[in-house]
């Protein structure tokens, strides 16, 4: 259930500034249409170069590996010796925003079909694609191009069958493994050769140089503290490390100093172990057991839910005890890539939209539309109901909470965040414009989200908001429990599913941040929860407060054309969580009005919001009651 053809807002880096995570990697889903089909996916192949890998999702099909080494309609299967296949029929193109296709080919563009691609751009300390025709001798020294050390080779013949066979930093130079079997780390000096790797060149042994014999080397890098990569130039995007299976469900934890939005694992030591592939478009999701659709590159089957690992802010936590990816003492080796965005949005519309509910007659299109992937929805009724107001996280995949109760979290197969541009799919509805969805991407200073669970002590845990947050909401997930929600820097505390005024009273030793950890306010030892952290970001949004004047005042946000989105909250004493948002109207007269903590239809009786360009007006009409003489509020805006 996956699709959108719709061009992403992160555009190739054209001005020589530090690449972003963006710049050189996606993930990207879509459905095949079995005629001209275009991804753009935001990375320039055509320019840069690099590789396309693609597997069908819904069925036994094979892998499809796509460079611009070797050039357009050359396709190498990843769970086969056989040599490339060249195809015009193939109809494939490599573009300045990411490829396409023109026919319908089984394995990349099969209409009605979904498909996940992964696109590894060429640049340095990330990843290189070589050709090479082999020479005969025993051991080979040949270029590369990442200038840095190489964390994993895949290498693969080209004009004849061979298995494939892949070098990895965490086994000895002598050993290899072969991407297309399942079988354990071999040993021989014929693969990878005896002169090693560097910063500029790697080693092929006999096996991988036979004379007049061609072939294709994809090699990713290992950054270690010496990345160069977001706004100044100095983070890691890519680890290729290992580590022991435990044969628990309570897996390591493998430290990378970043969140992952892909990974790939091997056992490498022993027995005959899948290759295993996840990624954060198909429910890599937080403190679940089995809900992640995993991909086998030595395989041709369907994805499948049973993925390894959940993502943390710093990492990954094994959480399956089968030898695929923690066998006790068993070895792996893992490939692992940065969550991006790294540098900070310039347009609100990058990063939120609102929406009301889309007619669709089928799976493969949102009912909510974004134009980029999200990762948080919330999900309003105009005409109420005990259903609402909901909160849908990628990071929980089809779980949610209710904002206006301490219930634990539901489920709905329908709530799913497979798509490029949007949220949730269901072909039993038609278009309903009472239903209103606000939906966030996760960005540099302006919103994270994140799951842990619950340690008992004031150990810090991370988040990748980049600066202090100034607004938080903390949920329980498996216990019933209120909604904390934290302004920053004051400790102010308030409950979400309540109208009950701010106390500092309870301020806690518990609740102090920075901009990369948070000892949680919430935190029961062996208990689920979520996080969502908001910040002020320059002209995308605003968190702040305001004392009432009892007529009319604006609140300047820094906005040029106004707030789509405002969430104000009395806090000197009780009053509603309201939520006015361009979709259903901020304009001049009445505005409707919604209620996190209650389960009301919209009151659409009063003006209690004007719009402004720098943000917004707020009156004194007795409706909302959102500008009482001295009382104080706090509010966030989205421009």
């Amino acid at each position: 259930m996956s699709n959108t053809k719709t061009v992403m807002s992160q555009a190739a880096n054209t001005q020589g500034l530090p690449l972003d995570i963006t710049d050189v990697f996606s993930t990207y889903l879509y459905t095949g249409t079995g005629a001209a089909l275009t991804i753009n996916n935001g990375i320039d192949l055509d320019g840069e170069g690099g590789l396309v890998w693609i597997k069908n999702r819904d069925r036994a099909i094979d892998h499809g590996l796509y460079d611009t080494e070797r050039g357009e309609n050359r396709n190498l299967r990843s769970e086969q010796t056989a040599a490339e296949n060249y195809n015009t029929a193939i109809g494939q193109t490599f573009n300045s925003d990411g490829f396409g296709f023109n026919n319908n080919y089984t394995d990349s563009n099969y209409s009605g079909e979904d498909f996940a691609s992964w696109t590894f751009r060429k640049a340095p300390k990330f990843f290189d694609v070589v050709t090479y025709t082999g020479d005969g001798t025993s051991s080979r020294s040949i270029s590369h191009n990442l200038g840095c050390e190489v964390g994993s080779i895949l290498v693969k013949r080209t004009d004849s069958a061979a298995n494939w066979m892949v070098f990895h930093r965490s086994l000895d130079t002598s050993q290899f493994l072969n991407l297309n079997t399942a079988s354990a780390v071999s040993t021989s000096s014929v693969g990878f050769g005896t002169n090693g790797n560097t910063t500029t060149t790697f080693s092929v042994g006999a096996f991988l140089n036979g004379s007049g014999q061609t072939y294709v080397a994809y090699l990713f890098a290992h950054n270690d503290g010496d990345g160069e990569f977001g706004p100044s130039g100095d983070q890691d995007i890519i680890k290729c490390g290992s580590y022991t299976g435990t044969g628990s469900t309570n897996g390591p934890e493998i430290d990378l100093g970043f969140e992952p939005q892909w990974v790939m694992v091997k056992r490498a030591d022993a027995g005959s172990e899948h290759w295993a592939i996840i990624d954060n478009m198909r429910q890599m999701i937080s403190l679940e057991s089995n809900n992640a659709l995993m991909l086998k590159p030595n395989n041709s089957e369907a994805e499948e839910a049973v993925g390894f690992a959940n993502p943390l802010p710093t990492g990954f936590k094994v959480n399956r005890n089968e030898g695929v990816t923690n066998a006790s003492g068993g070895t792996y080796i893992y490939m692992a890539i940065r969550r991006g965005p790294l540098a900070p949005p310039e347009s609100a519309t990058e990063v939120f939209a609102i929406d009301t509910k889309n007619s669709t007659g089928d799976n493969k299109t949102p009912l909510y539309r974004s134009g980029f992937p999200i990762d948080l929805a919330l999900l309003l009724d105009t005409d109420g109901g005990s259903d609402f107001p909901q909160v849908h996280p990628r990071l929980t995949s089809t779980k949610y909470l209710r904002t206006n109760n301490t219930a634990v979290e539901q489920s709905g197969a329908a709530f799913t965040h497979d798509f490029m541009n949007g949220f949730r799919t269901d072909t039993s509805f038609n278009v309903d414009t009472t239903r209103v969805c606000h939906m966030w991407k996760r960005a540099p200073g302006f919103f994270d989200v994140v799951a842990y669970t619950g340690t008992g002590s004031l150990t810090p845990i991370g988040h990748n908001l980049g600066v202090e947050p100034e607004l938080a909401f903390f949920k329980r997930r498996n216990d019933v429990q209120d909604w904390w929600a934290i302004q920053y820097p004051e400790d102010l505390s308030l409950r979400l599913n309540t109208s009950a005024a701010g106390t500092t009273a309870d301020a806690p030793t518990y609740g102090a941040v920075t901009a990369t950890t948070m000892v949680p306010y919430l935190n029961t030892n062996g208990l689920n929860y979520v996080a969502y952290l908001f910040a002020t970001l320059a002209g995308v949004s605003k968190v702040g407060s305001y004392t009432g004047n009892g007529s009319s005042q604006t609140i300047d946000c820094g906005f040029t054309s106004g707030a789509r989105f405002v969430l104000i909250k009395r806090t000197s004493s009780s009053g509603q969580w309201y939520v006015w948002d361009t979709e259903r109207g901020i304009i001049a007269g009445n505005d409707p009005s919604l209620t996190l903590n209650l389960t009301n239809a919209q009151n659409s009786s009063y003006d209690d919001l004007d719009p402004h360009n720098s943000g917004f007006i707020v009156n004194d009409t007795g409706g909302a009651v959102i500008n009482t003489t001295n009382e104080t509020y706090i509010f966030y805006a989205i421009a």
